[in-house]
């Protein structure tokens, strides 16, 4: 029997099922709700008590069965009252609910009478619940009659979307995550599950454990931490994604592994594509033919093999082309829709899928149903009694924001992301923002990147606060529930927008009670969308009740009064009008802006392990700063020797778009000729960190997802004439000091840390240091210096004589214990801080790695040395780390292996 034939109907618990479970009100202390970072869509248990908000993984929950990655397991560092808005602010000023309601409803009621529906626009996020994208939607598309709503999702999986529907005819995630388990091979394709997917890395490290003749191949021009599951590392060339798929597909045919009954009732378009992969070499990815061999051989005789891809396939200028040069070789071979096997899309965000149910992006209706299709526009403009429905798609994010800057675009409402940080040629977007003559912007903070530019900024209601759902990578929609109460005048994003809608004549069609009403009303327009033959239907939860949506189980759709859950395609049925699916002849297309004499690098953008997005959250809490606590770039040992960049040196890497400086990191992870440097820094945390000022806004002609991992950049030292390492128990003053080139900063445990650098020595580096932390001109001072090192050591004091703040300065970047002197200043005297190292009774636990229990490397690499360790479990029982999510477990593997080759070589 083959998997295929294994395929089976397997009943599902009703998702209304088990009673109202941890989450009711009114039952326990303790909440079921969803965590709000990536797009796993962990199930977490919050238990607020008076020390604060325990966070624990929900074991119940099918995406992570109780796991949770550094990230989630430190939710509730994060939802302090410490910096939220708690009121409207208008042109800088407190004002009402009242005044800013009217405002933005006649700023836009005011663009729309004189310049037309598309003279404004909504840029909303894969941040807001299922229940908010749904009236965003709603109102934008249907009331005043414009598309021109798109989504941060456009930066993440519109390439996906795309490739997609070009495929199957709709936006179908075909499996489900039990296929990680289930599968043989797993391919991992422009995904660093490991840190920003951890808890899938874990389920399929789990699954190899105990299968260990699973197989795992990891496609990506950087060796990362998911590499070091994988039984092969293909790191391709940027870009040649295409080339190596349709080389693949070519093998395919050759070995006579094509399906030719599946090809032949269900898929068209077989013979040209197979023709046009025949036209790619795959040469063109830089690997030699004995690895192409090795990973094709392994793909076509290994039926069960499920493909993951993420950022690194979609963000590209040909991010659609990639897509589908992978739905063909799975197509090809009939492994889709079954156990263990097929194509699969993890999304970046929480909610990023349930913003495509309702239409988030520019070119979709709600329900997946497609704007350009006059049946489904006039089905969804009957449903909601509109007065107006575009008939062509808005504008995509890159034209959005250039519609601000040439003056298109006249009214601007941002809702939960900062694209002043996170869009390509991130300086022309932020100057486009500030151009737009009205701009509103609904955020938990007031100090974002984009929030400073707005007329209007709205205080919404953050996680924890509010009420809704979420769907996740395999279609499963989760509740999040609220636990703490919403600060100040804060109000969910439906409600704002439903508020508005009101105040532009629109109030009988925005009338909601609650978040259930807009989840029936949700359901019930899917019902219409599968009665026209859409994927996406869960009307069996149109008749809801708000009790059992309080209660409502993770649930995976569709849910109709037939069918819940489940796969899609392995029956052979697609979305398309004659039902079959289409395989898309692709080719191989060179990067749309190639390396030059003036930018001769690629840089490559992405996440770390412990920052989210734009860092508005992760960035409260300091356990999370400690593994990566200032903007870095990697950069391979060639290049940076050729350069004379040396270990800890500043970098200034610059394209014809912007610049960024960001902390040398040299390692042979990168290619030579790339650098690598993370998404998260804003102008808040580090003076030149937001790494897409630099990123050019390039897209992909079919999904207007920009280019986000090849833009042709150059790459020089930067050389200050002073470096400096500051620690305080106070906020530093680091942003208005003189003669600053580079600041970068973190929140501790005991306060604040900072790295500095400047191009202007100050005449007294004491009375730079007593600026620094704030302290008055006869505050004492403890100073050592090494003129001629040109190293200074300042130690300010209190009034009451503790330490507010160190600072060490040094002609190259400074070497001193990190670690060991931001714990000291809640217990050491000056002069033992201005020592930099601990003594020899104390032990400097190193840069931190397992962020959970704050376990250093040097801690790692001496209990591997003192007892032998050669497994990560042997680590965990002698330290703790990597015991608690699990996510430093692909770094500790590094400390074990002189170990291993020390035993190897005995």
């Amino acid at each position: 029997m083959t998997a295929k034939d294994a395929d089976k109907a397997t009943g599902v618990p009703s998702p209304l099922g088990g009673g109202p479970g941890l989450g009711a009100p009114g039952k326990t202390a303790t909440t079921c709700t969803t965590c709000p970072y990536c797009g796993v869509g962990c199930g977490v248990l919050a238990t607020p008590g008076p020390d604060g908000v325990e966070i624990q993984g929900d074991p119940d929950h099918p995406a992570n069965l109780g796991r949770l990655c550094s990230k989630g397991s430190a939710l509730g560092e994060t939802i302090g009252p410490e910096g939220r808005l708690l009121a409207p602010q208008i042109d800088g000023r407190t004002g009402s609910w009242d005044e800013a309601i009217a405002l933005t409803a006649a700023k836009f009621r005011e663009a729309i009478d004189e310049y037309g529906p598309d003279s404004v626009a909504f840029y909303v996020s894969g941040q807001l619940l299922t229940e908010d994208y749904y009236v965003a939607n709603k109102l934008m598309k249907g009331f005043i009659g414009s598309a021109n709503i798109d989504t941060n999702s456009r930066l993440c999986m519109a390439s996906s979307v795309a490739g997609h529907k070009r495929a199957f005819g709709s936006d179908t995630v075909p499996g489900t995550y039990e296929d990680l388990e289930e599968a043989d091979l797993i391919v991992l394709v422009g995904s660093n599950l490991a840190w920003c997917h951890p808890v899938l890395y874990q389920r399929i490290a789990a699954a190899k454990a105990a299968r260990p003749n699973m197989r795992v191949v990891n496609i990506d021009p950087r060796r990362t931490a998911t590499s070091d599951l994988a039984d092969m590392h293909l790191a391709i060339r940027p870009g040649s994604d295409v080339a190596l798929f349709n080389g693949l597909l070519e093998e395919i045919n050759a070995q006579g592994a094509v399906d030719a009954a599946f090809i032949g009732t269900h898929v068209a378009q077989f013979v040209e594509t197979l023709e046009t992969a025949r036209r790619d070499n795959p040469s063109d990815t830089g690997l030699g033919m004995d690895e192409l061999e090795a990973f094709y051989d392994l793909w076509v005789r290994t039926e069960k093999v499920v493909t993951v891809y993420s950022q690194g396939v979609n963000q590209s200028t040909s991010g659609t082309d990639k897509v589908n040069a992978i739905l063909n070789c799975h197509l090809a071979t009939g492994r889709i829709g079954h156990p263990g096997m097929g194509p699969f899309s993890v999304t970046g965000q929480p909610n990023a899928m349930g913003g495509r149910e309702t239409g988030g992006l520019a070119n979709m209706l709600a329900a997946h149903l497609e704007l350009t299709d006059p049946l489904h526009r006039a089905a969804v403009r009957a449903f909601w009694d509109a007065p107006r429905m575009p008939e062509a798609p808005g504008l995509k994010a890159v034209d959005l924001f250039e519609a601000c800057a040439d003056g298109r675009i006249k009214a601007l409402w941002v809702m939960s992301t900062n694209p002043a940080v996170s869009m390509p040629a991130a300086n022309a977007v932020r100057d486009a923002i500030a151009a737009c003559p009205f701009v509103v912007v609904s955020d938990l903070f007031a100090d974002t990147d984009t929030a400073r530019l707005a007329d209007v900024v709205l205080p919404a209601a953050g996680w924890g606060e509010k009420s809704g759902t979420v769907t996740n990578s395999d279609r499963t929609i989760s509740r999040q529930r609220p636990f703490l109460p919403a600060p100040g005048q804060t109000r969910p994003d439906w409600q704002i927008l439903c508020d508005v809608a009101a105040e532009m004549g629109w109030g009988a069609a925005f009338t909601y009670s609650g978040p259930a009403e807009i989840f029936r009303e949700h359901a019930a327009l899917s019902g219409i969308a599968g009665s026209l033959g859409r994927d996406f239907d869960i009307s069996g939860l149109s008749w809801i009740t708000d009790t059992e949506y309080d209660a409502l189980q993770p649930t995976r759709w569709p849910i109709t009064a037939s069918r819940t859950g489940g796969r899609f395609f392995g029956d052979g049925r697609f979305f398309t009008p004659d039902g079959r699916a289409r395989m898309v002849p692709v080719e191989a297309k060179p990067l749309a802006s190639p390396s030059t004499a003036e930018h001769p690098f690629v840089l490559n953008t992405g996440r770390v392990r412990d920052h989210w997005h734009t860092m508005t959250r992760t960035a409260r809490t300091p356990r999370l700063s400690q593994h990566m606590a200032e903007p870095y770039a990697e950069i391979h040992p060639v290049d940076a020797t050729r350069l004379g960049v040396r270990p800890a040196d500043l970098l200034r890497i610059a394209s014809r778009h912007g610049h960024l400086v960001a902390r040398a990191l040299i390692t042979d992870r990168t290619a030579p000729g790339a650098v690598f440097v993370p998404m998260h820094w804003t102008s808040a945390w580090a003076s030149d960190g937001r790494v897409d000022v630099a990123v050019a806004p390039k897209t992909d002609p079919v999904s207007g997802q920009p280019e986000l991992k090849a833009t042709p950049v150059s790459v020089q030292p930067y050389r200050p004439a002073w470096y400096a390492f500051a620690a305080a128990t106070v906020e530093p003053n680091d942003q208005v000091l003189p003669g600053i080139g580079y600041w970068a900063r973190a929140v501790t445990d005991t306060g604040w840390r900072i790295e500095l650098a400047g191009d202007i020595t100050p005449v007294c580096w004491e009375s730079h240091a007593k600026l620094l932390f704030g302290a008055a001109p006869d505050n004492a001072t403890v100073v050592l210096t090494d003129g001629k090192r040109g190293r200074t050591r300042v130690a300010v004091l209190g009034a009451d004589g503790a330490t507010l703040g160190v600072l060490f300065v040094d002609r190259e970047p400074v070497e001193v214990a990190r670690t060991h002197v931001v714990a000291g200043l809640a217990t050491l005297s000056a002069p033992d801080l201005l020592a930099a190292r601990p003594g020899a009774e104390m032990a400097d636990p190193g840069p931190i790695v397992c962020a959970c229990f704050n376990v250093g490397a040097n801690t790692i690499a001496d209990a591997v040395a003192a007892h032998g360790l050669t497994t990560i479990e042997a680590i965990g029982e002698a330290t703790s780390a990597g015991t608690n999510c699990g996510s430093c477990r692909p770094e500790l593997r590094a400390f074990l292996l002189p170990q291993i080759d020390k035993v190897a070589a005995e």
